[in-house]
């Protein structure tokens, strides 16, 4: 028994590293592929019904998640080659400002624009990247401080964190803490996102768990 015991735990620690690898691929694929799918799969399909014996491989579910995935990477592709050039930057503000005439689009749109911009620079008077007591002051957690607000009725500063969760860090937890319990890290955003979507198993040798003393 103490053998089968070893033997499923190194199994496991085997294992667990690709299924890590594949709940992240698979959730990626999946979205991206899942974009274009409505357009690639009644063309295809159309393809393989006109001349079953020659296209008729096309009408596979896995060959049009294949294509749609693949026409997908190339379009944010060349999304990303347009927005470099002076024609690219006028078609993306002419539908900023087409977005910024809905509502509900202009509120999503804008905030998510802001967080992606905040993301990409230090915030002033404090690391980007910091750990807090979450969710208690005996545990830490990664998270990004997107904005320093300041206490209606002391006037301390208070810190806007947002939380990633493991392995999709497109959701998480926004909490407001006050900056003096922040554990700042010399860790850039790379480094962070990096060691949230592997679970900790990519990530620096040491962590700053305690907060330096006060002076």
């Amino acid at each position: 028994m103490g053998k089968l015991q070893k033997y499923f735990l190194t199994g496991l620690l085997t294992l667990l590293p690709i299924w890590l690898v594949w709940i992240v691929f698979k959730f990626v694929f999946g979205l991206l592929s899942g974009l274009s799918t409505p357009i690639i799969g009644p063309v295809t399909s159309s393809i393989a019904a006109s001349d079953p014996a020659m296209f008729g491989w096309l009408a596979d579910a896995w060959v049009q998640t294949a294509i749609a995935l693949a026409a997908t990477v190339l379009f944010i592709m060349l999304v990303g080659l347009l927005a470099r050039r002076v024609v690219g930057q006028k078609i993306i503000a002419w539908l900023e400002l087409l977005i910024a005439r809905i509502p509900l689009a202009k509120t999503i749109y804008g905030s998510a624009r802001q967080l992606l911009d905040l993301l990409q620079t230090k915030p002033d008077g404090t690391q980007r990247v910091v750990l807090i007591d979450f969710p208690h002051n005996e545990m830490k957690s990664v998270g990004f401080v997107t904005r320093i607000l300041h206490d209606e009725l002391t006037g301390a500063e208070l810190a806007a964190v947002y939380v990633p969760t493991t392995p999709n860090p497109t959701s998480g937890y926004l909490e407001v803490v006050p900056v003096e319990r922040l554990t700042p890290t010399d860790w850039t955003v790379d480094q962070a996102m990096t060691f949230i979507i592997s679970g900790g198993a990519v990530s620096p040798d040491k962590i700053p768990f305690q907060r330096a003393p006060k002076p």
